[in-house]
């Protein structure tokens, strides 16, 4: 397994590698100290990419919006010192499959790690009560009912829109247009009663609704 950490301290690119050497048994970490140096190492396979938000001469999302187009392949987990829900949603809307706060322990990394690796979105637990405080969306159908109200290409265009794929990644994985996702994913959030793939994700984390394979 081939994790890329992008963060221009130091001292927390080393404790997140130390941290890390269990997590695998045949583990390489390679580290960019700015997103310069991640897009330089954009032809490499990388299984994860754990990247700062906070980065030299870039603010809020930029980080994000620079690196998720050069790794379509690699699930983008968000490291940050903020747990503002807005800010988790806006993360996960720019492609993030996932977003740790740099406060959670040691334990709540690796776990939020696996469940990226398997496919799922990780969300801290504050953004899950954010977004029933201050949207309110997901008056769908049940988790256990969506089955039953979309098709399979559906929920196949679904499970992958929520690990953070763009569009047309998306379209090229099942070989449709990006106009036919665009008309899968409209059908899938109004199953699930909301607006955009980013209150998708929250709504299947906070309904335990699984969307893997």
């Amino acid at each position: 397994m081939r994790i890329l950490i992008v963060d221009d301290h130091v001292l927390f690119r080393k404790g997140l590698r130390h941290l890390l050497n269990g997590f695998e048994a045949e583990l390489e970490i390679v580290e960019a100290q700015d997103c310069a140096g991640a897009l330089a190492l954009a032809r490499e396979p990388f299984h994860l990419v754990l990247l700062d938000l906070n980065m030299p001469g870039m603010s809020g999302l930029e980080a994000l919006e620079a690196v998720r187009p050069a790794f379509e392949s690699s699930p983008i987990v968000v490291l940050s010192g903020e747990d503002d829900p807005r800010q988790v949603r806006r993360a996960i809307d720019a492609g993030a499959a996932g977003f740790i706060p740099k406060s959670s322990t040691p334990d709540v990394l690796c776990g939020a790690l696996r469940l990226v690796l398997a496919n799922e979105v990780y969300l801290p637990a504050v953004a899950l009560r954010g977004i029933d405080q201050e949207e309110g969306a997901g008056g769908g159908v049940a988790s256990g009912r969506l089955g039953d109200a979309l098709s399979e290409r559906q929920v196949d265009v679904l499970r992958k829109a929520v690990q953070g794929k763009a569009n047309k990644v998306i379209a090229r994985e099942l070989v449709i247009s990006e106009s036919t996702v665009k008309a899968h994913l409209s059908a899938a959030f109004r199953a699930l009663g909301v607006h955009n793939r980013t209150e998708a994700v929250y709504v299947a984390a906070r309904c335990g609704l699984r969307l893997k394979p």
